[in-house]
């Protein structure tokens, strides 16, 4: 013997840094892909995985636009408003013409029209017309899921 313990403990030092990195490695994060990244993803990735896609978009836009609300600038946060009703719009589409993730993109549809009363209701009322029209345009997203979802409660 070597006075290391000979090749049996070796092995056994060897598989448990293998572990060790293994481990080390799933617990890392992968760096998040940028906002551009995910919108270049949607027009190549399948139907059934676009919803998912314009979701993370539109919420992270929204996470930016309430950024821009409560620093003061409106005008930003009004630029970013736009994409979070143009890529919940296209989720909506993607969803209902898949029959893929109608109900997830109805609840984060519903959750962002709550996170923008709340921005709503920080603003003056002058100020408010443009997250109006974007509450209001999400809510025909909801409804237009919903009767996707359930179409004979509409009737």
């Amino acid at each position: 013997m070597d006075g290391l313990g000979g090749p049996f403990r070796w092995g056994k030092v060897v598989a448990v840094a293998a572990l060790v990195a293994a481990i080390t490695a799933r617990a890392m994060p992968a760096a998040e892909p940028t906002l551009d990244e995910l919108k270049a993803r949607v027009s190549a990735a399948r139907i059934g995985e676009k919803p998912r896609l314009c979701v993370e978009i539109a919420e992270r836009q929204l996470t930016e636009a309430d950024k821009f609300y409560a620093a003061s600038q409106n005008d930003r946060g009004q630029a970013d408003l736009t994409d979070v009703t143009s890529f919940s719009e296209l989720a909506r589409d993607y969803a209902i013409q898949s029959h893929k993730r109608e109900k997830q993109t109805e609840i984060a549809v519903r959750g962002m029209i709550r996170r923008l009363n709340d921005i709503l209701h920080t603003l003056p009322h002058e100020e408010q017309a443009p997250l109006k029209g974007a509450i209001n345009r999400l809510q025909r997203v909801r409804d237009d899921l919903l009767l996707a979802m359930f179409p004979k409660a509409a009737q």
